[in-house]
């Protein structure tokens, strides 16, 4: 096997069309838990990179697999967080620090099973815009090809350890290691986002999404809980999800964000966002305030904007709006097969559409 993948959703030799769905196909889908190794080479990484396979993770080590990740460190720039690592070594991974950001610009994954070697090399780091909404390339060689060429992880692994480096192994236990210096903390409130993380997200909803919304008081309609299901692509949309349930990475993984309703005035300052890390693998969003508002109906469209690093504006479009095919014009992407469609737009373009000003409100 042999696929090469652009994403998002860009372009592809075959069905996999980038480097989370590879991924999902060489850990996930053709891969028996605790056979073999996991390998992670990533120059940066952060917690919402791994969240899709931290109870793989989990699983693998659980029955006797390993997990080997070398990720690149630094003291003066955002390469691996202190999350990402502390997720990692609680799922029985085996960290590597290299200190040295220039160091660390390959990006490598793969397994070693007893049925050979699978490699992906990408342009695609183990962050959330790696995973997500970056253009990002990535080729993936089945044990085939690795066989082929002559690959071997075991080889890789030892010709880094080789090495004239500094690099750290640490312990969860130990978190005075001086390794943890060279790890940026993603805590929400520390970090503040640049300008090219403020974007807006347009998702055309569905009738799941606008259900409860149009329901009358009381009625059985009406019941349940109210949230608008957004894509698999969001990790670097949302803070790091660093919230779970009570089975820890095998259902939820959430964040509380500030959502400023706009079209009603209101604001909820802990609106939870969660990943379904066990079920349907989707975002969805918590919209309790819209419920028998009849504000948004099926097909018109809900725009997010990300006006903070976890403040959010929330605006629906009708469909009847002079804005709805300028808008629509960017949900490029589709959400499974009832026809709903999601995509991103940078906030300036979205305030030059819609003329509005974005982050004036409350």
């Amino acid at each position: 096997m042999i696929e090469f993948g652009l994403h998002p959703n860009i372009y592809a030799t075959g069905k996999l069309r980038g480097l989370r769905s590879m991924l999902e196909e060489v850990w996930i889908r053709s891969h028996k838990p605790g056979n073999g190794t996991l390998y992670i080479l990533a120059g940066f990484a952060n917690y919402n990179g791994g969240a899709r396979f931290y109870k793989t993770f989990k699983e693998h080590t659980e029955q006797g697999g390993k997990v080997v990740a070398f990720l690149g460190g630094s003291t003066s720039q955002r390469t691996t967080s202190r999350q990402v690592v502390e997720a990692l070594l609680d799922c029985g991974a085996e960290v590597n620090i290299t200190n040295r950001k220039s160091l660390m610009h390959a990006k490598c994954y793969g397994l070693k099973t007893n049925k050979g070697e699978k490699l992906i090399v990408t342009s695609g780091n183990f962050t959330g815009p790696g995973m997500a909404q970056n253009v990002e390339a990535a080729l993936l060689l089945g044990t085939e090809s690795t066989a082929q060429i002559g690959f071997s992880w075991n080889e890789l692994v030892d010709g880094m350890l080789r090495q004239n480096w500094i690099t750290h192994k640490p312990k969860v236990l130990d978190s005075k290691q001086p390794v943890w210096e060279l790890l940026y903390d993603e805590t929400p409130g520390v970090l503040v986002i640049d300008q090219s993380e403020k974007s807006t997200m347009i998702v055309k909803l569905g009738h799941a999404d606008t259900a409860r919304i149009i329901a009358r008081p009381g009625t059985s309609a009406s019941k349940g809980t109210q949230y608008f299901w957004l894509s698999k692509d969001c990790f670097d949309f949302f803070p790091p999800l660093t919230i779970r349930n009570q089975r820890g990475y095998k259902g939820t993984l959430s964040a509380l964000v500030t959502l400023h309703y706009v079209d009603i005035g209101k604001t909820d300052d802990e609106c939870r966002v969660t990943f379904e890390a066990e079920n349907n693998l989707d975002f969805r969003l918590g919209t309790g305030l819209l419920r028998n508002k009849k504000l948004a109906k099926k097909d018109d469209l809900a725009c997010i904007s990300r006006v903070g690093e976890a403040e959010y504006e929330l605006r629906i479009v009708s469909k009847e709006s002079k804005n709805y095919e300028n808008l629509l014009a960017f949900a490029v992407n589709f959400i499974g097969h009832q026809g709903k469609q999601y995509g991103f737009i940078e906030n300036q373009q979205f305030e030059d559409i819609t003329n509005v000003r974005l982050g004036q409100f409350g």
